[in-house]
């Protein structure tokens, strides 16, 4: 079998925050076409190292490389116009927007435009039918018209999903993506994030152990910022170490 290049690379990556080390000495490499899951308790580092991928803190520490192109320290900004898309765990979405223009708004911004909200409805126009392509792709496009915030919390993710999609990344970060559903919404959305993989690589931060079995290729568990262990999932829910760190009767 040929070894997948890793899209995504870390070396010696740390993290500290006045003398608390969050991330330490982690080396990640993510492989093309990949869903790479990280996992681990509250305070592993999950969330800090994510937040380091994507630009929105600075390491301490280490290298981050994107396709071989170090990256450490760049921007939010700038990581995005690299092909690099998140999703937050939060969801930031203007209430009585329609979904349609939410989307037509950030492919705006793609195309050189920004955010700016006083563009016309004719330069605009030029957006709708990929941003309800975009809605298709995530199964809202019965929803376009409907205000974001009448949506129902796992619509409103899968909107959130196509603004991401709207920067046609080729790696895309997932931040919780099922956090505070329901069943049906879970199952939902592990449906929708296997058929949006497709020519992508994703790295999601998922407590939802079920999620990360059904997706991932391959799983690394963080404990107090280190790597505890990495490999697929069958693999590493039955690692000793990972079982009696954290996991227990979960993945038992």
């Amino acid at each position: 079998m040929t070894r997948r290049h890793a899209v995504l690379r870390t070396r010696g990556l740390v993290k500290e925050f006045r003398g608390f080390t969050a991330v330490s000495g982690v080396d990640l490499d993510v492989a093309h076409g990949t869903v790479h899951a990280l996992v681990g308790p509250n305070g592993a580092g999950k969330t800090t190292l994510f937040n380091l991928l994507t630009g929105f803190l600075t390491p301490t520490a280490g290298r981050i490389e994107l396709d071989g192109q170090d990256i450490t320290g760049a921007p939010p900004e700038r990581v995005a116009r690299l092909g690099v898309a998140r999703s937050f765990q939060v969801t930031s979405l203007f209430p009585q927007m329609s979904a349609r223009a939410h989307v037509e708004l950030a492919l705006q911004a793609v195309a050189g435009g920004g955010r700016r909200f006083w563009v016309s409805d004719r330069r605009m126009r030029r957006f709708t039918e990929r941003a309800r392509e975009l809605l298709a792709e995530v199964r809202l496009d019965g929803l376009a018209e409907r205000p974001a915030g009448s949506l129902p919390y796992g619509q409103k993710r899968s909107l959130e999903l196509a603004l991401a999609l709207a920067l046609d990344p080729r790696l895309l970060l997932l931040d919780e993506p099922t956090a505070g559903m329901g069943l049906e919404d879970v199952e939902r959305t592990v449906e929708l994030i296997d058929r949006i993989r497709t020519g992508r690589t994703v790295v999601m931060v998922e407590h939802n152990m079920s999620v990360v079995g059904s997706l991932a290729d391959t799983v690394t568990v963080l404990q107090r910022g280190e790597i505890l262990a990495e490999g697929p999932y069958e693999s590493v829910k039955a690692d000793p170490a990972v079982v009696e760190a954290y996991l227990g009767a979960e993945v038992a």
